[in-house]
């Protein structure tokens, strides 16, 4: 049976613990690195991860955007929305559609 993980600094997974989620607090990128590594060989269907953290290991995490599991999915940490989710989506859409069917642009 897949799990769910969350990986981010402290204060911004915390909450996810009660939910029954596995928790990674981490605050240097190198070692957020590492973890999403040793996460994504296996047992984790889904991963979240905080924005912040998420645009240091963007080349990392593009490794793993055409496999099937896991999904790597950013949320906001403490200080806010940044704005790289609904990039992601958009991203992903583009990709499966071949345009921009949401914001209709050329970003």
């Amino acid at each position: 049976m897949y799990k769910i993980a969350v990986i981010g600094d402290r204060d911004s997974i915390y909450g996810f613990a009660a939910l029954g989620l596995d928790t990674y607090p981490v605050d240097d990128p190198g070692e957020a690195g590492k973890m999403l590594k040793r996460l994504a060989g296996g047992q984790y269907a889904v991963i979240y991860i905080t924005e912040s953290l998420q645009a240091e290991l963007e080349a990392q995490i593009d490794t793993y955007r055409t496999e099937s599991l896991p999904a790597i999915i950013p949320i906001p940490g403490v200080t806010g929305n940044t704005g790289m989710g609904i990039l992601n989506v958009k991203k992903s859409v583009e990709q499966a559609v071949g345009s921009d069917i949401i914001f209709n642009s050329e970003n």
